[in-house]
């Protein structure tokens, strides 16, 4: 292997450790958000969350991938045209949301959260300079910048919003949690520029001073850079259809508007366990293979093929896991992480979408590397249009089940979309072929042990520790049996077992004969 490739596949790493930490801390602290500001408080901040989640998007992903392809085609991309470009789309979309944020709270159903509104779309003015750097760093091969920016600004992020959640919880305004966010964004981003900065004083030799503008510029940022964005924003974009239609559903069918509000708030509490259970599902089964480009599949198909079977298994495999057991174990979650029973019907419907949007994200991303960023963007776009429809169609009838069976309806939707796609490339056999024995077997043990042990829980419900602890330990033995029953049955070749990390004990419950 070339220095040059070990330095990309070390870049990548790097990237890719530091994005699973940003989730991970991302979907951990919604749970003390929570439990501090009640159902209400966490309404406000998710009605806002879509808004700063798309501008770190842009941020973190769409648009340093576009200055990154700049620079890698070129011998260095001109700063200040980049800038600018990034500057009109960005302050654009600033002026036009914070203009528009009025209408924006009225079709939510709730006036006082256009402050919030308002502030929240200031956030795009810091993505032209954080997207500049990071690609530029990115595109001349040096990943740790764009790393330690993305912890820095999540950590501050973080902090700053459970900070603003305590004073919320001694002031009694609900709604100083939407403008708390917004701030705490502004800081994160500060931190995280100020991270970049530092580097640029070490690699200052990557930059080009001198104007150079170009049409490409334009085309590679707007058209490259905005579906690259899109490819990374189905979660997002059903959470943002749910903060403009799930209250005035609610209202329609005859609750009362706070009712709703803290509806909605119960509803939002699926996210950070959509959000773990996906990109633990996600993650891994992408780990475990190597990345797929067009290059790799024209020069190995037979590998690359068998590379994208073993990602779609994975990613079955882990993401079932998680969405059974989360519904079957949600009765005792619900209360231990968020202090009530409220809306459990509902979120266990919900967790379908993690082994949906799990085998979803494995799909987009073997799509991507074989360049049709264009056709998944479009898939999320069906989507998102699909659940708006049937948002506005069963929320009244059904309430927060109608918003989960909607969510569920249009990441399936997508997955379908992203399995034509792929069709194109391979057949459909080759890679959709799943060992539905062994896994059919391996979810009714793992159910045959949660279920009946789940009813034990009323022993330790008084005491919220041991709640903890009962729960963890259920988890962890319902995933082992679970586990064991997969590798003794057969569900994974042996090739595959040895890419798993601690691949040496498992090898050991793997049946005899089983094929390479």
């Amino acid at each position: 292997m070339t220095t040059s490739t070990t330095s990309i596949i070390k870049g990548a790493m790097i990237l890719t450790i530091a994005g699973l930490l940003g989730k991970v801390l991302s979907a951990f602290y919604r749970v003390p958000l929570q439990n501090i500001t009640g159902d209400l408080g966490f309404y406000v901040y998710q009605q806002v969350y879509p808004i700063l989640g798309a501008a770190l998007i842009l941020a973190l992903y769409g648009f340093p991938a576009a200055v990154s392809k700049l620079a890698t085609e070129e011998e260095r991309v001109s700063f200040f045209p980049v800038l600018l470009v990034l500057s009109v789309l960005c302050g654009t979309a600033s002026l036009v949301g914070f203009s528009q944020a009025e209408r924006l709270a009225s079709i939510m159903g709730d006036e006082r959260l256009v402050p919030s509104l308002e502030s929240a779309f200031f956030i795009f003015l810091f993505v032209p300079l954080l997207s500049v750097f990071r690609g530029v760093f990115q595109g001349n091969g040096h990943m740790l910048p764009t790393a330690l920016s993305q912890i820095t600004e999540q950590l501050i992020r973080v902090i700053g919003i459970l900070s603003v959640a305590w004073m919320v919880s001694r002031s009694g305004d609900s709604y100083m949690v939407g403008k708390g966010a917004v701030y705490a964004s502004f800081a994160a981003s500060t931190g995280a520029f100020l991270i970049l900065v530092m580097f640029m004083n070490r690699h200052a030799g990557v930059f080009q001073w001198k104007w150079k503008a170009s049409y490409k510029y334009v085309k590679t940022i707007v058209v490259y850079g905005l579906f690259i964005s899109l490819n990374y924003t189905l979660l997002l974009s059903l959470q943002w259809i749910d903060a403009l239609t799930l209250v005035p559903g609610l209202v329609d069918a005859g609750m009362p508007l706070e009712r709703a509000k803290e509806a909605k708030g119960v509803f939002d509490r699926g996210q950070p366990l959509i959000q773990l259970g996906t990109v633990l599902a996600s993650s891994l089964a992408l780990a475990l293979v190597p990345s797929v480009t067009r290059k790799r599949w024209a020069e190995e198909p037979e590998r690359m093929r068998a590379s994208v079977s073993s990602a779609i298994k994975f990613s079955f495999v882990i993401g079932l896991a998680a969405s059974l057991g989360l519904i079957l174990l949600l009765p005792l979650i619900n209360p231990l992480f968020f202090l009530d029973s409220s809306g459990t019907g509902a979120l266990q419907v919900l967790m379908l979408v993690i082994v949906l949007s799990s085998l979803q994200m494995s799909t987009a991303s073997v799509l991507q590397g074989l360049n049709y960023i264009i056709t998944t963007g479009l898939w999320i776009v069906g989507g998102a249009v699909l659940k708006t429809i049937v948002n506005l169609q069963l929320v009244p009838a059904l309430g927060l089940k109608g918003a989960a069976i909607g969510s569920v309806v249009a990441v399936a939707f997508v997955l379908i979309g992203n399995i034509v796609t792929l069709g194109q490339e391979m057949k459909t056999n080759r890679w959709m072929w799943l060992p539905w024995r062994p896994i059919i077997v391996a979810a009714i043990a793992m159910t045959a042990f949660v279920w009946p042990v789940s009813y034990l829980h009323p022993w330790v419900e008084g005491d919220r520790f041991l709640s903890l602890v009962f729960t963890l330990g259920v988890v962890l033995v319902g995933a082992a049996i679970y586990l064991v029953a997969l590798l003794k049955i057969g569900a994974f070749t042996k090739r595959e077992v040895e890419a798993m990390p601690f691949s040496h004990g498992w090898l050991r419950l793997l049946p005899k004969g089983l094929k390479l």
